[in-house]
């Protein structure tokens, strides 16, 4: 298999189990495939976070402001891989409770991976309203 097709697998199930995770209340799998090395950073539809500590705040918050998801779709527009590095661009479709409240909404996002120790993990995210 090659880099590119190891690539998308790896975005088709294992990324998009944790955001599925997350949107459930979960943030377990998204901590996961999150970097541990910095920098490391979010530029979120509702709050950034740079470096470790934050991101990992923001997680928690997430996790505690989600539940039960009844749709999450990735329209994956592009992406590409070169050596450790890859990014993918796409919109991320969703019907969640956002504290306790139904929504649906779509989010434009852009994320940059590196390869650690063989396995992709998640450095940065940027994320907004589609509609903005």
């Amino acid at each position: 298999m090659s880099d590119h097709d190891a690539f998308l697998t790896w975005v088709k199930t294992t990324l998009h189990e944790a955001a599925l995770a997350l949107h459930h209340g979960d943030p377990a799998p998204r901590r996961a495939i999150w970097s541990r090395n910095e920098p490391v950073s979010v530029l979120g539809a509702w709050r950034n976070a740079f470096g470790r500590q934050e991101v990992e705040e923001l997680f928690t918050d997430l996790g505690r402001s989600f539940s039960d998801c009844t749709s999450y779709a990735f329209e994956l527009q592009a992406y590409q891989v070169v050596g450790d590095m890859a990014y993918t661009v796409g919109f991320e479709h969703t019907s969640v409770s956002v504290r306790g409240e139904p929504d649906t909404y779509t989010l434009r996002v852009t994320q940059v991976y590196r390869r650690e120790g063989g396995e992709w993990k998640v450095a940065h995210r940027h994320g907004d309203a589609a509609d903005a």
